[in-house]
């Protein structure tokens, strides 16, 4: 297909063909109805028996099978046919845009999708001084709006032709074709489930038209913004649009919260507290927390792209619970160095402002990096995927929380390999905290598809050795500040807590040399025994301030993902 061809097609003759078909579905269907009425159940209502009723019968029933299969055929081509006028016509809209940019930059477009342009700066036609890059962007757009009219076309073409040979050699009129038909064309409008493996979700996603995926996206953001296998763009696309409808319903669920209820009622023994009003001001608490986080996602998503801003993705978001929200800093289906960082304890969609800067930081730290020479391309991502504990104790002190989540980060995990365009991205985990734990347990259980683990201050990961993660030791990371007490966390049994007793006091009088020490979650990922490599911390890093500017490990968190640590 060619610019004029598209340009000028007039879809309204295919309008026309799909709406003559739905007549003569319809009329077919009229007259398949009353042929069942007028004759096949006269037929069954009659007294007529012996031989030579059994076989008419049975023809009459085998007639009335082929008859509604011919109906249900008459609709799979009115289908095809609505598809058609849909997918050509956003082809359509993406060329006439593109050459409606071409004219207003004053570039001129021949028949063949060549492009020039006036480069004389006196002249009036003068394109401007970037006139070049303008060009090969409106090519691009120009060649793949030309692809996506004849992906359709083919598309198209392949399921017609497919009904006509059913019509002409009479398969159509069998009920085991058309029950495959009718899979067919449900397998092409049916999502899969949330927990499909990514590599299914992709390649379903591939065979689908781009006026399917569109219409997907537009018309399912909530199971297509959160489907681990959809690409980042696409994904994003969606979700950007459940976070606005998700705006929307937060403000209309406080402004219908209703009059706050008294703190207090009456008791027994005078004024107790008043339930109704602890959970009133529980929910509004809540909502109001949530929709901060709504603000500070859009904030990152609408700020204007520079060198420190680069382009940001919404992976995932829902407000279930506490919220989840995964943003991605550059688009890691393109990025050459995509890392996933996991928040630990009092993670969640209100306090995600603080995460999303961690990722800003550390794409700038990998940037910082890079051999100037040869410069790579970093995503960083947050990922609140899970739900993480929300107080120290009780709630870090459980390992469910990390149990829970390890189904959806190998499967997120899982999904950006499987989306990830051309030579294989050098992919690292990050965590901190209660993460660690979090991605300790699944790389235990389930194994991740990565290059580098990096575990931050670290309550335990589940494991005794950086080996028993299914990674090469040597691109295991472990970091604790100086004045960060993580290593105060007790573990959860009497011998364990006796044996790290046993080594402080050891350690103390110079009889042990290199102790031993078990965390609430696990062996602490610090010993040498454990086996991982150290990463720098500045001097005074507390809990929290290992993302500091210009901190030791703040560094060499961006020379670990961007692949200098590992030889």
């Amino acid at each position: 297909m060619d610019i004029a061809g598209l340009y000028n097609a007039n879809l309204n003759n295919i309008t026309t063909a799909k709406n003559a078909f739905d007549a003569l579905a319809t009329a077919f269907g009229q007259h398949v109805e009353a042929w069942q009425h007028e004759v096949a159940d006269r037929l069954g209502a009659s007294h007529w028996t012996g031989p030579t009723s059994a076989v008419a019968q049975g023809r009459v029933k085998d007639l009335g099978g082929q008859l509604r299969a011919a109906r249900q055929e008459l609709t799979f081509v009115s289908k095809a046919l609505a598809n058609a006028v849909e997918q050509f016509a956003l082809a359509q809209s993406h060329l006439i845009s593109a050459l409606d940019d071409a004219r207003n930059a004053k570039l001129d477009v021949a028949p063949d999708g060549r492009i020039t342009w006036d480069n004389e700066p006196a002249s009036p036609g003068f394109a401007g001084s970037g006139a070049e890059t303008t060009a090969v962007a409106i090519s691009n757009r120009i060649t793949a709006a030309l692809n996506e009219a004849a992906h359709a076309d083919q598309e198209i073409s392949a399921r017609l032709n497919h009904l006509a040979t059913n019509a002409s050699n009479g398969t159509g009129l069998n009920a085991a074709t058309v029950a495959q038909d009718l899979a067919a064309e449900t397998a092409r409008e049916q999502i899969p489930v949330a927990g499909t493996d990514p590599n299914s979700v992709k390649q379903w996603w591939s065979g689908l038209t781009p006026a399917q995926q569109q219409r997907f996206v537009h018309d399912h953001p909530d199971r297509i913004g959160n489907l681990d296998g959809i690409p980042a763009v696409a994904r994003d696309g969606a979700n950007r649009l459940t976070l606005q409808q998700a705006k929307l319903d937060l403000q209309a669920q406080l402004d219908h919260l209703g009059p706050e209820p008294p703190a207090k009622v009456a008791g027994m023994n005078g004024a107790v507290s008043n339930p109704a009003h602890d959970e009133w001001e529980r929910r509004r608490a809540l909502l109001q927390e949530q929709v901060i986080g709504v603000n500070a996602i859009e904030k990152r998503l609408m700020t204007k792209v520079d060198d420190k801003h680069p382009p940001t993705y919404l992976l995932g978001f829902d407000t279930k619970g506490n919220g989840h929200a995964i943003v991605a800093v550059n688009n890691p289906d393109t990025a050459d160095n995509v890392s996933t960082y996991v928040p630990g304890t009092g993670a969640r969609l209100g306090s995600i402002d603080s995460d999303i800067e961690r990722s800003d930081r550390m794409v700038a730290s990998a940037s910082a990096a890079q051999n100037p020479h040869n410069p790579k391309t970093t995503s960083s991502i947050t990922w609140v995927g899970y739900d993480a504990p929300q107080s120290i104790v009780p709630d870090a002190t459980h390992d469910s929380y990390a149990k829970n989540a390890a189904n959806s980060l190998h499967s997120f995990e899982a999904g950006l390999r499987t989306t990830h365009e051309g030579v294989p991205s050098n992919n690292t985990i990050l965590a901190h905290s209660y993460g660690t734990t979090t991605v300790g347990y699944t790389m235990r259980d389930k194994g991740l598809p990565v290059d580098n683990v990096v575990l931050i201050a670290s309550p335990g990961a589940g494991v005794e050795r950086a080996g028993d993660l299914g990674v090469d030791p040597s691109r295991v990371f472990v970091a604790k500040g100086d004045i960060d007490n993580i290593d105060m966390a007790f573990p959860q049994t009497a011998d364990k807590l006796a044996s790290n007793g046993g080594n402080n006091v050891g350690t103390w009088y110079g009889i042990i040399q290199n102790p031993d020490h078990h965390l609430i979650h696990g062996r602490d990922p610090m010993i040498p025994d454990f086996g991982a490599r150290t990463v720098p911390t500045s001097p005074e890093t507390g809990h929290s301030d290992y993302w500091n500017e210009n901190s030791s490990s703040l560094r060499a968190m961006g020379e670990i993902i961007a692949g200098k640590w590992n030889s």
